[in-house]
């Protein structure tokens, strides 16, 4: 009788709550346009205690695109961008000729163009309080699926401030607490178009985001979380340098055929008239110089770019290094071509991307090949031991052999 009424006591603290399994805390880093070669320049010392303590991928492969917004939605959803709805930094809806651009709030906030489900929101739907120090698409306008503590981006924002703020959530009561949160940081990206990756000002910048890991990590100690927490750092891709000498003009090539553009740079989306469509493909073809052209019907399997709607029908992807440009951006090569750029193909080794990760889940000193970023949410998940989308482009088995128990 006294074994049986233990057992209603255990089940009524469990539904209650009083008794549940204490959740961990994971805090996922992004840092943008952090090339997979950056650690090997001898000026990281926090990604060189990462490497011994936790796990070290060789690279962390983007997908194409190899650009910021949907490779960092990627991340979050486990799904290609053709399948999670971000298909570019900017496009256009071309039913309802709408644009979304990434650095028009009224349009990135926008909820519409976010098809797959983040895992702040599979978190959310699971008891799980969320927080974001930027992220693409956290501050999307609609409550539900944003995380429960959101920071809109602000380029100017001091990098010490984001880490404060971080540990400043962690500091709430445990029942306001964030278990799972996002932290970005942008200055290899900056310094990579602006310097191009082999520069001084590139090394300056991958010093000062190293750095930050162990702020981050000494600020997790004094609170007494650095133990029970995980910690992943990423990035959404690599960069190559370019040149104002390495540039196609596009629009020249077609120039008899009335044809709509979007991108320019690593590469492009052409819309020609229907009737038009194989004469513009033709063309490029044998004109193909530094360049590979695609259409929707023909693309490589491997790029997983063509089911959604958005999609141009057809696809101009430049050589490693070389730049695609429209008329205007060819007559401002200055303005339009930076020392270093991303969004190739995203086999390239120079669009790799990094993956560390250590903490209580994760192996200690253990070196892997290449990962998937879509691979990283059924991971989060696993870590949560909650059920990931049915719908997901990501495997768990491709990822799960470098955690604990494995």
């Amino acid at each position: 009788m006294k074994k049986l009424f233990l057992t209603y006591v255990l089940l009524f603290l469990s539904s209650a709550g009083l008794f549940a399994q204490r959740q961990p805390y994971v805090i996922l880093i992004s840092l943008d346009g952090f090339r997979w070669d950056y650690v090997n320049r001898g000026i990281t010392p926090n990604f060189d205690s990462i490497k011994a303590n936790g796990v070290a991928a060789i690279s962390l492969r983007p997908d194409f695109p190899s650009i910021t917004f949907p490779n960092h939605y990627s991340i979050v959803t486990g799904m290609y961008p053709e399948n999670q709805g971000l298909i570019a930094n900017t496009f256009t809806d071309p039913f309802t000729k709408e644009t979304y651009r990434v650095n028009d709030s009224t349009k990135s906030k926008n909820a519409k163009w976010y098809l797959g489900e983040a895992f702040w929101e599979t978190a959310k739907r699971n008891g799980i309080i969320t927080a974001s120090y930027f992220w693409p698409g956290s501050d999307m306008k609609l409550d539900y699926r944003r995380p429960d503590y959101v920071e809109s981006y602000v380029h100017t924002r001091a990098f010490e401030d984001r880490v404060n703020g971080v540990i400043n959530w962690l500091k709430l009561p445990y029942e306001k607490r964030p278990h799972f949160i996002t932290l970005y940081f942008e200055a290899t990206d900056d310094s990579g178009h602006k310097f191009g990756p082999n520069s001084i000002q590139m090394n300056h910048a991958i010093e000062k985001e190293d750095s930050m890991i162990g702020l981050l990590t000494n600020k997790l100690k004094n609170i007494s979380l650095l133990d029970s927490t995980d910690i992943i750092v990423v990035s959404d891709h690599g960069m190559t340098e370019v040149s104002k000498d390495k540039v196609v003009n596009i629009e020249e090539i077609i120039k008899n055929y009335n044809v709509t553009y979007q991108g320019r740079g690593p590469f492009m989306l052409v819309n020609p008239q229907k009737a038009d469509e194989q004469n513009v493909y033709d063309k490029l073809l044998s004109n193909r110089n530094h360049f590979q052209v695609f259409t929707k019907d023909n693309i490589p399997a491997c790029y997983h770019y063509s089911t959604h709607p958005f999609i141009s029908d057809i696809i101009v992807i430049a050589d490693l290094g070389w730049s695609l440009a429209d008329n205007y951006s060819y007559k401002n090569i200055d303005k339009f071509t930076d020392r270093g750029n991303h969004g190739y193909d995203n086999n390239e080794m120079d669009m790799n991307g990094i993956f560390y990760a250590f903490g209580p889940d994760f192996k200690i000193g253990y070196r892997t090949a290449t990962l998937n970023n879509i691979d990283i949410y059924p991971m989060l998940c696993r870590i949560f031991n909650i059920t990931p989308r049915s719908n997901i482009d990501g495997k768990l088995e491709n990822i799960e052999y470098i955690l604990k128990g494995y």
